[in-house]
């Protein structure tokens, strides 16, 4: 490994946190609203151990190797051309999945806040197709900067809808409990702790010290949770379970749950602000990264500016999915969780795992507590949510 200083914690710390923190927070308190908060904290902490302990297992595995690897590379590894082409499609429906969940929550949305008057939601999906698919083309550099600027709105606005939103909490709402309901949020909860792509970039990052990326992914994981249960305080000590309810089906996330009881108030627009500035982040970081992906794995050439075709083919799907069904915002969000990631992030990383440690004996010089326990506890677990997602579609 490189034997340079290795990169700040806090700085990793922070690149943790911004994955996960889109789109995905916008659902939660919607699904969880269902079970009320207390009940919802349970399933909180399980997705947060859940997808910290495969995050670790990945630092692991990125420890069997000289060089920087992504997980496609890590399962091909371990589980031949089989599980190399499986992680290739779960990657690309996972990329789809997410893309069709945060253009579908745009349309509304994107629809008040741009044009300031009563338009269909499908003008609202396209106009930030267009508009932002444009920066998406433009480049890395160009949505490097895009999404630098959105960073700095996204944090102030969810500094002032905690401020502001505070006084507003009845903790009555929040006594709220239906046990009954809290598994309902588990998928999206699993994706919104995904920050497992990350690992490759984030132990480079760290010039190979696998120490310095644990930490690095406990505090990433920790300030993600914090935030998550600010949030959650917030919308649901201020928005009624019928109202939830109402907002869950009409596939509405939480800011306009908001909006919709108390008007156009300050925590309105705040929490209008954080909806866009979570949206506009993820779409951009996902568009990039299916793009990439796409272009990397169709052999195709792109010079200053990405393929515009690839872009085309990264970006037309999904819109079209949304713009056909634009109430999937939940249920893409949920399948991604409840399918993609939890068979990328969870049994697989345990599989590797154990096929690396018990089977092949490959040395590490960073091995994760627990044993065959814990990698048996991951593989069942993401076995009964991906059980579960299923019985939901059905």
């Amino acid at each position: 490994m490189n034997s340079d200083k290795p990169g700040s914690i806090i700085g990793g710390i922070l690149l943790i946190a911004g994955s996960c923190i889109g789109a995905g927070m916008l659902a939660l308190p919607i699904l969880t609203g269902l079970a009320g908060f207390f009940p919802s904290m349970v399933m909180f902490l399980l997705a947060w151990a859940f997808m910290t302990c495969t995050g670790l297992l990945l630092v692991e595995v990125n420890g069997w190797f000289n060089t920087k690897v992504n997980i496609v590379s890590m399962v091909g590894h371990t589980l031949g051309r089989f599980g190399r082409g499986l992680s290739w499609v779960l990657y690309l429906v996972l990329f789809y999945s997410l893309l069709v969940a945060y253009i579908s929550g745009s349309g509304s949305l994107f629809a008040s806040l741009i044009f300031f008057t009563t338009i269909p939601a499908w003008v609202g999906c396209l106009f930030f197709v267009v508009l932002f698919g444009w920066v998406v083309y433009l480049g890395t550099r160009t949505v490097d900067l895009w999404n630098r600027v959105l960073m700095v709105g996204k944090i102030l606005c969810f500094l002032g809808l905690v401020f502001v939103g505070v006084e507003y909490v009845k903790p009555d709402l929040l006594a709220h409990t239906d046990s009954s309901q809290a598994l309902v949020a588990l998928p999206v909860l699993i994706i919104s702790f995904g920050f497992h792509n990350m690992v490759p970039s984030i132990t480079h990052y760290m010039k190979g010290d696998l120490k310095r990326v644990r930490k690095v992914i406990l505090g990433g994981s920790l300030l993600t949770l914090f935030v998550y249960l600010l949030w959650e305080i917030v919308v649901l000590g201020i928005v009624p379970e019928a109202q939830i309810k109402e907002n869950l089906a009409a596939g509405k996330e939480a800011s306009q749950a908001l909006a919709d009881i108390l008007g156009s108030s300050w925590v309105t627009k705040f929490a209008h602000g954080l909806a866009s500035f979570a949206l506009l982040t993820s779409f951009l970081a996902q568009s990039l990264a299916l793009v990439h992906f796409l272009t990397d794995g169709l052999k195709a050439t792109s010079h200053k500016r990405e393929n515009i075709w690839i872009c085309v083919l990264a970006l037309g799907p999904p819109l079209l999915c949304a713009l056909i069904y634009p109430t999937l915002f939940f249920k893409a969000l949920s399948f991604a969780g409840g399918i993609c990631a939890v068979i990328l992030f969870g049994l697989l990383p345990a599989i590797i795992v154990w096929l690396g440690r018990y089977r092949k004996e490959v040395p590490s010089t960073y091995q994760v507590f627990g044993g065959k326990t814990l990698l048996g506890a991951i593989f069942f677990f993401a076995l009964f949510v991906f059980g579960f997602q299923i019985y939901t579609m059905l």
